[in-house]
Parts: structure tokens; C-alpha cells; sequence
């Protein structure tokens, strides 16, 4: 398996109880596809930069996992369909050390 992070910015007008549900749906995503949560960040409301689809601010949530191709692929298809994810990156987190540009 293939270690990940995916950052994503929920809906600022969520309930508290719904926003707790969701991140534990999508985590339940990755986990329902044989992928392993290692570590789950909530850094909670922050401002935007620039506005998006009207909206100034966001909760952020950063989640750390480990899973196949499949998995990765399930969990971006409905990441993208869920109307109250704003925006999300996922990134594969390598186990080398970055190697430094030559001058």
C-alpha cells in the first residue's frame, strides 16, 4: 500500500454534528476500500484567501492514510460528487528524502 494525505475544506455553514459525521464518512471511505487511516488533523475554521462560490471561510481537515490505487481512486470520485466538500488535494507522501536541486 501506497501512503497519502488529503487536505480538504468542508462547508462553513455545516453543523457541528454533521461536519463530525462527515470527516468520519470520508475516513470510513478509505477504510471500507482496505486503506488505513494513520493520522487525522482537524485545524478547524480559517479564512480563505479569495472568496470561493461566495463562501470566505472553510473548516480544514488534513488526513494521512495508506491504500492501494483503488482505494485512492473511490476516495477522489466521491470526494469530487460531495456537495459539501469545497476543495480537497490529495498527494502521495513518499518514504524517500527529498533530493536537493543541483546548482
Amino acid at each position: 500500500m501506497k501512503k497519502y494525505e488529503v487536505m480538504y475544506i468542508i462547508n462553513s455553514s455545516l453543523e457541528d454534528t454533521k461536519r463530525v459525521a462527515l470527516v468520519a464518512e470520508l475516513s470510513g471511505i478509505i477504510t471500507a476500500n482496505g486503506g488505513k487511516i494513520t493520522k487525522t488533523d482537524e485545524w478547524g475554521m480559517r479564512d480563505f484567501a479569495y472568496k470561493i462560490d461566495d463562501m470566505t471561510k472553510g473548516y480544514y481537515v488534513v488526513t494521512t492514510f495508506e491504500t492501494d490505487n483503488s482505494g485512492v481512486k473511490e476516495f477522489d470520485r466521491l470526494m469530487r460528487i460531495n456537495p459539501n466538500v469545497v476543495r480537497f488535494l490529495i498527494v502521495r507522501k513518499d518514504d524517500a528524502p527529498a533530493q536537493e536541486a543541483h546548482k
